[in-house]
């Protein structure tokens, strides 16, 4: 039975081309209705194959669909094809329903902006790349759309390209992500080299066959760790995740869709994808699970200081994907995939609600100048307050169940350190992210012009507040005011995700089905045969002792909250004082601890003098132009000499052929006496 999924990833390019194409002489509503129809019919038709795809026995799964050899050479060979299982069937439904809500919501907070066309028809080459990376049915198909969105991503962080900073970020952004995807390129070398496909259904039946690399390093660990330096690059982790902050300086809707939902959740798909791979190199997830704890508690202790309210979510999305490395590192590849999509409902609706209030504020972004909003923008209000509870992983909210499996896995798993800074790194979150909460919503207005504010939303202030907003002012001066409808229904449908999202996936310990789990189970126990991963936890005293260990995480989490509360409601003169007692180890974490200028300074800087004094003048300008111009000049002289010989005097010409022919005469001569 042939489901056609090839028309989900040929929707959005479509309607990437006819916006990229013809849609600078269209009316806005006309871009719209393309940019939003093509991507709606996309998530519509991902909702027929989910429906479909309930009606496959076991024996049919995986689906896979080829239709045609897209490359050949020798003994290898890619298809273009498409691969449907219960992983990526989670991926393609995530990618096009959260989406579609956040091209809606960019219909409203892109309205004042120049490049209307341009945003959209971007947002839509992203949307096909990304879908091409999570249905391919193999590695090399998956490589295109891993550099088609990083491409995607630098155009809309670059957006605003007259704007240096934000050029230099889409720049920034490209060249990490380059780094990371040298590595997963010479990973997929060495799988053409030693297994000659890089088909996944026949890649997974040849790596079955090799033992666990359990006596040390192998051939399956080094194709591991450089997958892995692929997905630091993409998902942002230590070393590679000085990209994803400095991407705050794109719209705040690309923020939501690229930087929380869907692309930097790439790196984890594809570790979870290869998990027959990590599954019989231990040693390389072991480096998966640690990178992501590091990466997690390092990200949350900078998103602490933080007074840009974007800033503070980039690195909450650095820590909680780390998070995700984490559970894929113990093992629980199930669970670094839920918390992958709840993460998509709640952090989506943290930047969206972000981007309202930036909206509201004219663009302002500092939270030092924000404050008792929640009475100017109600409905931002409770969707952020669902969000922040979600992802402080307080119950019932979605957040809670997949923090507390991949927290349980990583105990039950024996790596009692990576728990334990799991825990450390849930009651750091939860702090951060209610004192951005506190700090925006309550106590009195701290903007520019809280009288203005007071006596409601003129409508002077508000169009001062548009046009700072759409030439990218971080300061505009309007007064605060609710986003429009169609920004605002975006934030309510996440709102309802982030609450009941987690309920797939409520645990046997709290007398659940864990229905996500039973999903996904099939991709990841055939994977795991005959390895350690396969073994399951003792039953023994795991409800009661799992209930313990949530207890654990949901007690710092409500710690977290009340030292905010403490610290940014009830006592907001305590903050500074503390900073001001901590000196330089406050500022070391404010400068998010000198990472990009040590980066600058052992890396770029080198480089830049190797290029410029070696390459350009020493090789360039010393050596080939160098040899190009002496031979130039001197063909030029020789040239010149030989100009001054032609006289223009036949007598003259006359007697040098006749000087010419007497020394051919005479060496003739001189050869026959020889």
């Amino acid at each position: 039975m042939s489901m056609h999924l090839w028309i989900i990833p040929l929707l959005p390019l479509t309607g990437a081309a006819i916006n990229g194409l013809l849609g600078k002489r269209f009316p806005k509503v006309l871009v719209n209705t393309i940019a939003l129809g093509f991507t709606a019919a996309a998530f519509a038709m991902a909702l027929w194959v989910a429906a479909q795809f309930a009606g496959l026995s076991p024996d049919q799964i995986p689906h896979i669909e080829r239709y045609a050899t897209w490359l050949s050479a020798g003994q290898f060979s890619a298809e273009y094809g498409i691969y449907l299982d219960q992983l990526s069937l989670v991926m393609l439904l995530i990618v096009t329903g959260v989406g579609f809500l956040i091209h809606v919501y960019s219909v409203g907070y892109m309205a004042h902006e120049g490049g209307y066309y341009r945003y959209f028809a971007y947002l839509n080459i992203f949307m096909f790349f990304m879908l091409t990376l999570v249905l391919a049915d193999n590695y090399l198909l998956m490589f295109v759309g891993w550099e088609g969105v990083g491409l995607a991503s630098y155009l809309l962080i670059g957006f605003w390209f007259l704007k240096k900073s934000a050029a230099d970020a889409g720049k920034k952004a490209f060249i990490t992500n380059r780094v990371g995807d040298f590595g997963f390129l010479i990973a997929l070398f060495l799988l053409i080299k030693h297994f000659g496909t890089l088909q996944y259904d026949s890649l997974w039946k040849l790596v079955s066959q090799h033992p666990v690399e359990s006596a040390g390093a192998g051939l399956l660990t080094a194709i591991g760790l450089l997958m892995l330096v692929g997905a630091t690059g993409k998902s942002a982790q230590i070393p590679l995740y000085v990209w994803l902050p400095d991407a705050m300086e794109g719209p705040t809707p690309v923020s939501a869709l690229i930087h929380a939902a869907t692309m930097v959740t790439a790196g984890v798909y594809m570790v979870a994808r290869s998990s027959p791979i990590f599954d019989r190199a231990p040693d390389a997830r072991l480096a998966v699970a640690v990178i992501g704890t590091l990466t997690a508690i390092f990200a949350a202790s900078i998103g602490i200081v933080q007074t840009d309210i974007k800033k503070v979510l980039a690195y909450s999305t650095i820590s909680q994907l780390g998070y995700m490395f984490m559970a894929c590192g113990v093992a629980d590849y199930i669970g670094g995939i839920f918390h992958l999509m709840t993460h998509a409902f709640f952090k989506g609706l943290l930047f969206l609600a972000a981007g309202s209030i930036i909206h509201g504020l004219g663009g302002e972004q500092d939270m030092r100048h924000m404050g008792g909003l929640r009475k100017y923008l109600p409905y931002t209000f409770w969707s952020m307050t669902v969000a922040t509870f979600a992802i402080a992983g307080l119950p019932p909210f979605a957040g809670f169940f997949s923090k507390d499996r991949i927290l349980w896995s990583a105990w039950s798993s024996g790596n009692h350190i990576i728990w334990l800074i799991g825990v450390i790194t849930a009651g750091m979150t939860s702090f951060y992210m209610f004192r951005l909460w506190f700090l925006t919503f309550f106590g009195e207005y701290r903007g520019p012009n809280p009288e203005t504010a007071e006596h409601g939303h003129d409508a002077d202030a508000i169009h001062d507040a548009h046009d700072a907003h759409a030439t990218g002012d971080s300061h505009g001066h309007g007064a605060p005011h609710e986003s429009p409808w169609v920004m605002v229904v975006p934030l309510m449908i996440l709102a309802l995700l982030s609450f009941v999202g987690g309920w797939v996936g409520v645990p046997h310990s709290l007398h659940g089905s864990d229905h996500f789990d039973a999903f996904l189970a099939p991709v990841f126990q055939a994977a795991a045969a005959g390895t350690t991963a396969s073994e399951p936890a003792p039953e023994n005293g795991v409800d009661s002792t799992e209930l313990i260990f949530s207890g654990i995480s949901v007690g710092l989490a409500a710690l977290g909250l009340l030292l905010a509360w403490y610290l940014y409601y009830k006592r907001p003169e305590l903050p500074a004082r503390m900073a001001k007692a901590a000196g330089g180890l406050y500022t070391l974490v404010l400068d998010k601890y000198k990472v990009d200028e040590l980066y600058g300074a052992v890396i770029i800087q080198p480089l830049i003098a190797l290029s410029t004094n070696v390459f350009w003048k020493g090789i360039d300008l010393g050596l080939i132009d160098r040899a190009v111009d002496d031979g130039a000049e001197g063909a030029l002289e020789t040239s010149d000499a030989m100009r001054h010989m032609q006289s223009g005097n036949i007598r003259s010409y006359a007697g040098w052929v006749a000087v010419g022919a007497t020394a051919v005469i005479a060496f003739m001569v001189w050869r026959g006496l020889r």
